[in-house]
C-alpha cells in the first residue's frame, strides 16, 4: 500500500488562494446580478463551491467580501508611476499622450466600469466601497500625473502647482467619457481613439501652459 504524502505548505497556500479567488469572483457576479443587499453569503458560498465557514475564514463577512471583490478589480487601475523624465516640450507632450492613452484604455475596461457602477449603487449601504475604489485606483492615477507634472516643473517646462496641473490635464483627458460609459450611452473607446483623445488633451494642455523657460520663469516647488 502506497502512503499518501501530506499536503505541503505550498499546496495549502495554492488551495487557499484558489478558494479566495473563487469566492471573490462568485461574489462579484452575484452582486452585479442581484445587488449587494439581495445577495446572501450562502449564495456566494454555493457559487464558489465552498462552505460558509470557509467563506468567512478566507475573506470575512459580506461587507468584507464586497470590499475585497472591489479591491481585486480596482488594482487593474494601478498604473506604473516610474514615468520617464521629460527633457523638453516635445517629450512632455509625448509622455502625457502615452500616459493618457494607457489610462483611458485601463479605466474603460468593462470590468473596471462595472466596479464603478457597483460602487455607485452601494454608495449608501457600503460607502467604504467607493473609498476603496478611490484610494486603490483613482488616487494611483492622480499620483502618477502629479509626478509627471513635478518632473516637468523641475525641468523648467511648466510653472504652477503640480496638483492643480494634474487635475487640469485629467479634466481635458476625461471630459464626459466615464459618465457616458456609466450611463451606457457611449461605447468604450478603441485603442486608436484613446490615443487620439490623449493626444488632443496633451496638445490642449501644452497650449494652456507656455514654456516656463521661454517666459523666463522658474518652476516653483509646491
Amino acid at each position: 500500500m502506497t502512503a499518501t504524502s501530506p499536503p505541503s505548505d505550498a499546496d495549502e497556500a495554492r488551495d487557499a488562494a484558489s478558494a479566495r479567488e473563487r469566492i471573490l469572483d462568485a461574489a462579484f457576479e452575484a452582486f452585479m446580478e442581484h445587488g449587494y443587499a439581495s445577495t446572501s453569503t450562502l449564495e456566494i458560498a454555493t457559487r464558489a463551491r465552498v462552505s460558509k465557514r470557509e467563506l468567512y475564514t478566507r475573506v470575512g463577512n459580506k461587507q468584507a467580501i464586497l470590499v475585497a471583490a472591489i479591491s481585486a478589480r480596482a488594482t487593474r487601475m494601478q498604473l506604473p508611476v516610474d514615468v520617464p523624465v521629460p527633457h523638453d516640450r516635445e517629450s512632455l507632450a509625448h509622455v502625457l499622450t502615452t500616459f493618457g492613452a494607457q489610462t483611458l484604455r485601463e479605466i474603460t475596461e468593462p470590468d473596471v466600469v462595472a466596479v464603478f457602477r457597483l460602487a455607485i449603487a452601494e454608495a449608501v449601504h457600503a460607502p467604504e466601497v467607493a473609498r476603496t475604489l478611490d484610494a486603490i485606483g483613482r488616487e494611483t492615477v492622480r499620483a502618477a500625473v502629479r509626478q509627471i507634472m513635478a518632473r516637468a516643473r523641475e525641468a523648467g517646462l511648466l510653472d504652477g502647482n503640480k496638483a492643480e496641473l494634474a487635475e487640469q490635464f485629467g479634466a481635458l483627458l476625461w471630459g464626459n467619457v466615464m459618465v457616458n460609459l456609466l450611463l451606457g450611452v457611449a461605447e468604450r473607446p478603441s485603442s486608436r481613439e484613446a490615443t487620439a483623445r490623449a493626444r488632443v488633451a496633451a496638445d490642449a494642455f501644452m497650449q494652456l501652459h507656455p514654456s516656463a523657460i521661454r517666459t523666463g520663469r522658474k518652476a516653483r516647488k509646491a
